[in-house]
Parts: C-alpha cells; sequence; structure tokens
C-alpha cells in the first residue's frame, strides 16, 4: 500500500484527537481529525463562537469551526468529483498529526493524498491573540493551480440576530449573479442586493440570502470582526491582502435563526471549479486563483483575536496599524488595543 494510500485510510477512518493550547487569558482548541479551529474561549467569559460543524459521524474528519479550504474552494469538476474529491477540497477532510506542542504553542502537518499538496501549521497564542502560520508545498513534480480559503464559521450562541459582522471590504459581487460575468452589479460593503432591494450584510436575521457574497479589499490589510452586543465579546481576523485578497461573506439560517455565518478570507472569490476559474481569470481586478511550481512552497499568515469590548460599543469602525499594536476603533465609544502578531 503506497504512502498516500495509507493517509486516504487514516482519512476515511479518522479519530479524534484535541489539541488544547491555553494561557492566563484565553484557551484555544484544535481538533486534529480536520484539522480545524474548534473552540476560542477568554477565561474569564467562556462563550465559543466556532460551534458550527457539518453533521456526520462525531469521529470522521470534517468541517468545522475555522477550517481551511484546500486546494480549492467550493464544487470540484465532475470528473474531480468521480476521482474522489470532496467539496472544499482535503485539507478538512483529513487527519492532521501534531509535530509539537508547547502549553501556548503547536506545530501540525497534513498531506493531502490526491491533491499532492503537504501543509505545515504553526499557532501562537499570545493572550487572547494567535497568529497561525501555514506553509503548502507542491508534491507533485509538475506545477498546478489551487486556491486556499480560510472558512471562520461561527455559529450560535455567539451568533444570533443581534451579531454585528464588520469589515474594511469594498467593491463585491453576488454568488448569485449568472456567468459569465457575475461581478454585475457591483455592490459595496456592507450592502448586498436580494431582487434589487439592499440588504445589510452586518446582520442576519431569518432570511440568509444572498447567501454568499464576496468582496475585494484596497487596504495592505484585511480585516473581518463578529460582535456580540449582549456579552460584548469581539471575534476579529487580520491578514495581508497580498496573500489573501478576497474576503468572502457566507450566510446560513435553519428553523428560520441564524446558524451559520462564514467570514471568508483567501485567495479566490469564485465559487466554482477549476475550468471555470481559469476561463474567468479575475474580477474586480483581483485574481481568481494562484499557482504552485514544482516543490514550490508558499508561506501565508493571519491573527485571530477575541476579547471584550468597552461599555458602549457597537461594532468595529476601523482596524489601524499603530506600533507594534492594532488599535480597534469602535463604531460606537471605545478603542480594543491588541497586540501585532503579524510579521
Amino acid at each position: 500500500m503506497t504512502r498516500y494510500s495509507l493517509l486516504l485510510l487514516a482519512a476515511i477512518c479518522g479519530y479524534a484527537q484535541s489539541v488544547v493550547l491555553e494561557n492566563g487569558t484565553a484557551k484555544m482548541t484544535w481538533e486534529l481529525a480536520g484539522g480545524s479551529l474548534v473552540g476560542f474561549e477568554l477565561k474569564e467569559l467562556p462563550l465559543n463562537p466556532f460551534t458550527w460543524e457539518t453533521p456526520t459521524t462525531k469521529n470522521q474528519a470534517r468541517a468545522r469551526g475555522h477550517f481551511l479550504c484546500l486546494d480549492r474552494w467550493g464544487a470540484p469538476s465532475e470528473a474531480e468529483k468521480t476521482a474522489g474529491m470532496p467539496f472544499h477540497g482535503e485539507a478538512s477532510n483529513v487527519t492532521w498529526r501534531l509535530i509539537g506542542k508547547t502549553a501556548s504553542d503547536a506545530e501540525m502537518a497534513v498531506q493531502l493524498p490526491l491533491a499532492r499538496i503537504a501543509v505545515k501549521r504553526t499557532v501562537r497564542l499570545d493572550g487572547s491573540s494567535a497568529v497561525i502560520t501555514e506553509s503548502v508545498t507542491n508534491e507533485h513534480p509538475l506545477g498546478r493551480v489551487y486556491n486556499m480559503v480560510q472558512h471562520p464559521t461561527i455559529g450560535p450562541p455567539f451568533l444570533d440576530e443581534t451579531t454585528v459582522v464588520d469589515s474594511n471590504a469594498r467593491r463585491g459581487f453576488l454568488q448569485s449573479s449568472p456567468m459569465p460575468n457575475p461581478e454585475y452589479p457591483v455592490v459595496v460593503w456592507p450592502q448586498a442586493l436580494k431582487d434589487g432591494i439592499p440588504v445589510n450584510l452586518r446582520y442576519l436575521h431569518d432570511d440568509p440570502n444572498p447567501a454568499v457574497v464576496s468582496f475585494v479589499i484596497d487596504d495592505a490589510y484585511g480585516w473581518v470582526t463578529a460582535f456580540h452586543p449582549a456579552k460584548g465579546l469581539l471575534l476579529g481576523y487580520i491578514w495581508k491582502t497580498s496573500e489573501y485578497p478576497w474576503l468572502n461573506i457566507w450566510r446560513h439560517v435553519e428553523g428560520g435563526k441564524p446558524f451559520a455565518r462564514g467570514l471568508e478570507f483567501g485567495t479566490t472569490g469564485l465559487h466554482q471549479p477549476y475550468p471555470v476559474l481559469i476561463q474567468k481569470g479575475r474580477i474586480l481586478d483581483r485574481p481568481l486563483l494562484a499557482f504552485l511550481d514544482s516543490a514550490e512552497t508558499v508561506t501565508r499568515s493571519w491573527q485571530v483575536f477575541y476579547g471584550k469590548a468597552p461599555a458602549g460599543f457597537a461594532g468595529v469602525a476601523a482596524v489601524r496599524r499603530v506600533g507594534d499594536e492594532w488599535a480597534i476603533v469602535g463604531r460606537g465609544r471605545g478603542e480594543v488595543r491588541g497586540k501585532n502578531l503579524l510579521n
């Protein structure tokens, strides 16, 4: 049996093993079966935003919480599907292995059997922030196109009708718009359109439509936040737009209640198989795919933070870099300062 066959067998069988990082401020939990961030809580006020998961066998590797879409975002082609390629790629459907761990740091890795891509991930928890660095290596002797999308997905009880999502996203388009020019009409964050009527994407109530809207960001750093007013808790992400030029907002409702919100940032903004992406090429002057040459390694990083907002805070108006800190400016009153962990 080949090495890739053994890896695929491990992915099918799956096993549950949690990697828990913690300090005096926060606790972070990763699941090796799928490689997902499944828990992030403050010691003083435990409320985990990452409760969403794909329904399947309990210990099976699957998409949960914040998972990685690699080597694609969305559906494979029909031929790739027949060959066994899953939706959103293999990264959340295989079991990762733990390489090393301390109380607040971890290193894990995985090899994707069909894509023949290897991933090494380091996690460093510092207070109530963490920086995650992921290196992807092409193990195939030939170069190939690929995509890499971070898929943070928040769920109840952190997600409800009052949860506010903010971002420095700008122009965008509806994934429901028809090809070959889905970028028309262009929308501007936080507005989307349903049957020509404006929809405010900062909130999710009983209607998830439009379900997926994708945006580009004009700044050097992209950011997206989710704020729970009743608890005063703020979750946020920061990344370099040179590494992840797109933000994709997914909204899902079950039983008339908010059930999932995807705050997805990545290398593509079109939810289509590769033949469509290659033909389209670019949207809003941003690429829709990346290229990984033979034996090439590409490294990307992102920062996640979670904290208590001050009284009067009503969401995020801006995130600014101030020396070695991020200044998160409140839409109402108040400002939150956090360490800059990105290089």
